[in-house]
């Protein structure tokens, strides 16, 4: 067995050679990210066929849920774009809010989107939107971008029904309602710290070095969309997957039951939204067969990239969680005497730095936290299931997807994608402690 010292320090190790060989030798984060991850389980003492295979399902594991929706995402994104369809959704947007007002207003609508979905999600839908309204109002894109981001983020990981949430809340037997109303009072007040008011700081000192080439901002319709159905469109994956989210709490037959909860899977829900794009934005605009078929092509032919990043990102994370670092630091940190509160930040804290993985963080810090509140009085739970998932958000760096993808997304470098998300997440970290901490002295 390696010691936890050992086991922090390869991985803080690891960790290092993947920016320096972005960075300075110039690698591709792939090859980066596969050379790491290889040699972390080598200094890990992992057996070597273990190796290759935690490597595969790393790959496999995030690719098979990611891999569909940011498809389906991007195409349905292309298609916004070369309707028009985002051009009149920002222009809406832009005479509502005032161009002093955007943050605010991607804001409120990555809040509202970021409740039914998952942030992969919630960003492949909004992000043409963001990008329609930075080539409308010629802003720097961070201004727009991060507000959208920091609402999805915060959201998914501490806002039931999201996966982590629930896994914590099932943990620690909390109540569900309370922390649903906790956490959207949790997530109001630090997205605003995290979402506009970062963004109006970060953009004056950060400017993207590229244009972002997932989802271009160009228009091949020959009319544009009406507004009602360009939202109609955008909004058509969020009706779907509403559904799977009213069907616990609403009497109705099996058969509906199960037909919201197929029709309200991201996977389907965007599917479907996809085909009702090619004909409310492609066919009645104008748009042949022919030049959707190309359009779909041009859409995925960025995402290679993308996916080889993620996918060398899942395997950095199954190397690094079978090297058994989650477990050092959760030995570690059993023998600080430390609040059921901050103990559960900090441990979920730690294990997400480690792992990359926001759920493992939570459920691990979940599982070490609840034997040591079980047995006190005067535990907040609902307050410990936020504390736990704020934890999680903490220090996203190069062995969370997430990184990447919002890297890929908005034509950061790394040094940029640092600056940017991972002060953010760490940011809507801190902040959402802060403000269940002042909550938990007054409920």
């Amino acid at each position: 067995m390696m010691s936890s010292a050992y086991l922090i320090t390869i991985t803080i190790l690891a960790i290092v050679l993947v920016i320096v060989g972005v960075t300075l030798f110039k690698w591709h984060a792939f090859i980066s990210l596969s050379v790491a991850s290889l040699l972390l389980g080598i200094a890990a003492g992992l057996p070597i066929t273990k190796i290759a295979t935690d490597y595969e399902q790393g790959v496999g594991g995030i690719l098979s849920s990611l891999l569909g929706i940011l498809a389906l995402g991007t195409i349905l994104g292309k298609m916004m774009s070369e309707s028009g369809a985002g051009v009149q959704i920002s222009t809406f947007f832009t005479r509502a809010f005032g161009e002093r007002n955007l943050p605010w207003a991607t804001f409120f609508a990555g809040l509202i989107i970021s409740i039914p979905v998952f942030f992969e999600v919630g960003l492949v839908i909004l992000l043409p939107l963001v990008i329609a309204i930075q080539k409308t109002t010629k802003k720097n894109l961070l201004l727009i971008a991060i507000p959208m981001i920091a609402a999805l983020s915060i959201s998914h990981g501490i806002v039931p029904p999201h996966p982590g949430a629930m896994t914590a809340i099932g943990i620690f037997h909390a109540d569900v309602g309370q922390v649903l109303l906790y956490s959207l009072i949790v997530t109001l007040l630090t997205g605003i710290i995290g979402g506009p008011l970062f963004a109006y700081y970060i953009s004056k000192r950060v400017k993207p070095e590229t244009e972002p080439n997932v989802v271009a901002a160009n228009v091949s319709a020959t009319t544009y969309p009406s507004t009602g159905v360009s939202f109609f469109t955008i909004l058509l994956p969020i009706i779907l997957m509403v559904g799977t989210v009213i069907v616990p709490f609403v009497p109705m037959p099996p058969w509906l039951a199960n037909l919201l909860n197929f029709i309200g899977h991201p996977l389907i829900a965007l599917l479907i939204s996809v085909f009702a794009a090619y004909y409310l934005l492609g066919i009645r605009q104008g748009i042949s067969r022919k030049m959707i078929n190309k359009l779909t092509g041009d859409s995925l032919a960025p995402l290679a990239s993308i996916m080889m990043i993620i996918g060398a990102g899942g395997a950095f994370k199954q190397i690094l969680i079978s090297s058994g670092v989650g477990d050092a630091i959760a030995d570690v940190a059993a023998q600080w005497q430390l609040s059921p509160l901050v103990m559960a930040f900090v441990v979920a804290g730690l294990i997400r730095v480690a792992t990359g993985s926001a759920t493992v963080a939570l459920t691990t810090a979940a599982g070490i936290v609840d034997p040591i509140v079980v047995h006190m009085t005067g535990v907040n739970l609902p307050l410990l299931v936020i504390a736990t998932g704020a934890g999680s958000l903490m220090l996203s760096h190069v062995n969370d997807a997430g990184f990447w993808l919002v890297k890929e997304y908005l034509g950061l470098s790394v040094k940029q994608t640092f600056k940017t998300w991972t002060v953010l997440e760490t940011l809507l970290s801190f902040a959402a402690f802060f403000v269940a901490m002042i909550m938990d002295a007054f409920v």
